[in-house]
């Protein structure tokens, strides 16, 4: 009987430590489903930024590539404005030369035209001055006649 009782205060003891480790089982199940429902939650939002980081990269590489594009664009278009440029001051180079050239020239032409007008107005002063020369010569002799010509009469 004795021992019965004890073994009845044993089993309900062990009931007792029993439900108490279900109630433990219980919590820690609840306990462990709310962690692997927050595991979830974060492997939830861990798959949705990887999405993100994955459609920005995508973006990104699509800008550094237009990015890219844009400054081969602008580079060749410095090139060959450049180039333009430098055949535009080429030209004008070419063309200054020619016009320094061609005042020389005119500057020649000018001289040699004014040495020509000087001897030619040198040559006609020279004739004029010879003329009237003569012409008071001649009209000496003419005032010699008229006076020759009146002691005779």
């Amino acid at each position: 009987q004795e021992e019965k009782k004890q073994l009845t205060l044993k089993v309900e003891e062990l009931e007792r430590k029993l439900e108490s480790t279900s109630a433990q089982n219980i919590e820690f199940l609840q306990v462990i489903a709310k962690r692997e429902e927050s595991i979830h939650q974060c492997q939830l939002r861990l798959e949705e930024k990887s999405r993100e980081c994955s459609t920005l990269a995508r973006q990104l590489e699509v800008a550094i590539e237009d990015t890219k594009r844009q400054v081969e664009q602008a580079r060749e278009r410095a090139v060959s404005r450049e180039r333009a440029a430098q055949s535009k001051m080429l030209d004008l180079e070419t063309q200054l030369s020619r016009n320094k050239t061609d005042l020389n020239q005119l500057r020649r032409s000018k001289e040699d035209a004014e040495r020509r007008y000087e001897s030619r107005l040198q040559d006609l002063r020279d004739r004029l001055e010879q003329s009237e020369s003569t012409n008071r010569s001649m009209q000496n002799y003419v005032q010699f006649l008229k006076s020759s010509y009146d002691n005779v009469f």
